[in-house]
């Protein structure tokens, strides 16, 4: 038996020689760039990310719509200031439910499939869970979090549901009366992080004779100035087709709306669309348009986007496109898992697991108390592992053992996935990403075998140990 407190000095020897680049791209298919034609982008936090001053600025203005507007009471403070959600799991405000009333709230851990959203995370019903997959979700969660912890603390009786659609409609009136984008036009050098790798992958992608195009849910002036800041007043010659308020996912699906054009002065103009033309842009359409404008079918294309389901669900299953996911978290959750105490806690955490496997057999008292013990310490190593990713609700990746929802998702609808584009200046146009054979539960080789011996073996550091 090995005890907690020391487990740092004689575990892990050498831990650092097998760090994760959080450069890299990370492959759930097997794809070649040498295949890829045409390269397709969408817009906000794929070719552009922000600061967090843009979630201060969207929580605010969302709560200045709520009180003024949609008259949720003339009470609730108009100083309530962006602060994180406490849990995106389960919480009244900005408390934690305890387990045993969720438990008893939902009649067990499990979630009926009627209870989930639809396929693109949205609510469809009263009683469905809304599911929030993107940046732009942090303010709107805060701001239902912040506003229900206002309403309980002064024993305000609400209706959780109207709540919860006025909130929704607020945050959705930041972006459509253009609160949001008259703000980061008026200060851009606030709310965009300048990033010039951006341009070194496009000038590469073209170098190498790549189409590209653009098709993003924004509207055209502010795409316009945002991508003269980061790229150049230059940055249409980059691009064969650029599509603004495409109305993603509507723009996959429906084949009643034609494109329209956009004139240098944002005038939509009456001309019917015969051809996409390079240095135009584009507003509205529908992607059976742009396969029959542009030719760009299948497995040629690969387009990046950040959210699973509007920018990559319905490319990759009704189109053929290839697909890569743009997640900002995940840099820094590799550097987490770099850490040496991440490391250090994770290889113990799976060494106490393969004790209680093996040696859960054994039924006398001695022993018992011993697994009790090692049960006790598990828990407890599982909770420190989460909190390394953050205190609530640990990593977006992995809930213990299992994949997280998230995950399961990013696995089905993205072939390719990376921290940001320019990951991709570390791959040269014609490199094949192989994806990792990841072993099945009856593949594993057994903990028992090895334990038996005293002597075990861990993969990923390819560093035998010896229990002491």
């Amino acid at each position: 038996r090995r005890s907690q407190g020391s487990q740092s000095s004689k575990l892990v020897p050498s831990i650092m020689s097998n760090m994760l680049n959080p450069d890299a791209i990370f492959s759930n298919n097997e794809m070649s760039l040498s295949n890829i034609e045409i390269y397709g982008f969408d817009y906000d936090y794929t070719l552009v990310f922000y600061s967090k001053h843009l979630h201060t600025l969207i929580f605010n203005a969302a709560r200045d719509l709520l009180i003024n507007e949609h008259r949720v009471n003339q009470k609730v403070p108009p100083q309530f200031q962006w602060c994180y959600l406490v849990s995106v799991l389960f919480s009244r405000g900005l408390s934690v439910v305890p387990d045993e009333e969720v438990i008893a709230m939902y009649d067990g851990s499990h979630v009926p499939l009627e209870q989930m959203s639809d396929f693109y995370g949205k609510s469809s019903q009263g009683n469905t869970m809304k599911q929030f997959m993107d940046i732009f979700s942090l303010p709107e969660m805060t701001l239902l979090s912040c506003v229900n912890e206002y309403f309980l603390k002064n024993n305000i009786d609400y209706e959780p549901v109207h709540l919860y659609k006025d909130v929704k409609d607020s945050i959705r009136d930041v972006h459509i009366k253009g609160i949001m984008y008259r703000a980061i036009e008026a200060d851009i050098e606030k709310y965009i992080c300048y990033a010039e790798q951006t341009r070194a992958v496009l000038a590469k992608l073209a170098d190498h004779g790549k189409k590209m195009f653009l098709i993003t849910n924004s509207p055209s002036s502010f795409v316009d100035k945002g991508m003269k800041f980061i790229v150049g007043k230059d940055w249409r010659d980059l691009f064969d087709v650029v599509i603004v308020q495409a109305e993603k996912p509507n723009f996959f699906n429906d084949k009643r709306r034609p494109f329209r054009k956009v004139n240098e002065r944002g005038v939509l103009l009456w001309d019917k669309i015969h051809k996409l033309q390079k240095g135009q842009i584009y507003k509205q359409g529908n992607l059976y348009e742009f396969l029959k404008l542009t030719g760009w079918r299948g497995s040629k294309v690969l387009y990046f986007g950040d959210h699973i389901y509007s920018d990559l669900a319905d490319l990759t299953l009704k189109h053929g496109w290839r697909t890569g996911a743009i997640i900002p978290e995940l840099r820094s959750e590799i550097k987490i898992m770099n850490t040496e105490k991440y490391i250090q806690t994770m290889t113990w955490l799976q060494t106490l697991t393969g004790l209680l496997e093996h040696m859960q057999v054994h039924r006398d008292s001695d022993s018992q108390m011993i697994l009790e013990e090692w049960k006790k310490e598990r828990k407890e190593m599982r909770e420190m592992n989460r909190n390394f990713f953050n205190a609530q609700f640990g990593s977006i990746f992995r809930t213990d053992e299992n994949p997280t929802y998230f995950l399961r998702r990013l696995s089905r609808f993205a072939d390719i996935y990376m921290a940001s584009l320019s990951c991709l200046l570390n791959y040269e146009p014609d490199y094949t990403f192989y994806p990792r054979r990841t072993p099945l539960q009856h593949e594993l080789p057994g903990w028992s075998d090895q334990l038996c011996t005293g002597t075990f073996r861990i993969p990923f550091l390819q560093e035998t140990f010896q229990i002491k």
